[in-house]
C-alpha cells in the first residue's frame, strides 16, 4: 500500500504519519495488489479533520471524519473506510453469484461538488475532471453508495451515452440519460 500523507493548516509530524499508515495497512490485507493512498489532515477551529481517499483498480473509496483530536479522526476513518470495504466485497460475491461469476468491468470515481457558502450567492469553487468509463447501472449504483454521494455520473455500457444516476428522497434510484 503506497500512503502519501499531507497536512493542510497543519504540519504532518512523523507520529501523525507513522499512526495513519499503522492503522490504515491493517487494510491492506482485504487488497491484492498495491493501491494508491491519499491522507489529507486539516484543522479549522478546533475540528481535525482526516479525509482518506482510496484508489483500487479504478473502484474510489473515501472516508472523511471530523473530531476535536486528529488520531480520534484517524481512528474513526478507518474504521469508516473498513465498513466500505466490507459492504463493497459483500455486494460484489452477491453480484457474482447472482449473475452467475460474470466478469465485472472497471469501476470509475465520481467526484463530490463540496461548496461552502461564504456569501449569500452560490458561486462554482471546484472543478473536477475524471475518466469515463462504462459500467452498468447497477455498478453506478453501487460505486455511488460506496463513496457516499447523492448522484454519480457514468458511461452506460449498454447504450454507450453519458448517464447520471441519484438517489431519490423517498431512499430508491432514479437514473438520468440522453435521448
Amino acid at each position: 500500500m503506497k500512503i502519501n500523507v499531507r497536512g493542510k493548516n497543519i504540519e504532518a509530524t512523523p507520529a501523525l504519519i507513522d499512526y495513519a499508515e499503522k492503522k490504515l495497512s491493517k487494510l491492506d490485507k482485504h487488497f491484492d495488489k498495491a493501491t494508491d493512498v491519499q491522507v489529507v489532515m486539516s484543522v479549522i477551529r478546533d475540528d481535525h479533520i482526516v479525509e482518506v481517499t482510496m484508489n483500487l483498480n479504478g473502484l474510489i473509496l473515501r472516508g472523511e471524519e471530523s473530531t476535536g483530536d486528529m488520531y480520534a479522526s484517524i481512528d474513526m476513518v478507518v474504521d469508516k473506510l473498513e465498513r466500505q470495504v466490507k459492504k463493497y466485497k459483500t455486494r460484489m460475491s452477491k453480484s457474482l453469484r447472482q449473475r452467475g461469476a460474470r466478469v465485472i468491468s472497471e469501476k470509475i470515481a465520481a467526484t463530490e461538488a463540496e461548496a461552502r457558502m461564504e456569501d449569500e450567492s452560490p458561486k462554482l469553487v471546484k472543478t473536477k475532471r475524471f475518466t469515463l468509463k462504462p459500467m452498468s447501472t447497477e455498478e453506478a449504483i453501487l460505486q455511488m453508495d460506496l463513496l457516499g454521494h447523492n448522484f454519480f455520473v457514468f458511461t452506460n455500457a449498454d447504450s454507450d451515452s453519458v448517464n447520471v444516476v441519484y438517489r431519490r428522497k423517498d431512499g430508491n434510484y432514479a437514473l438520468i440519460e440522453p435521448e
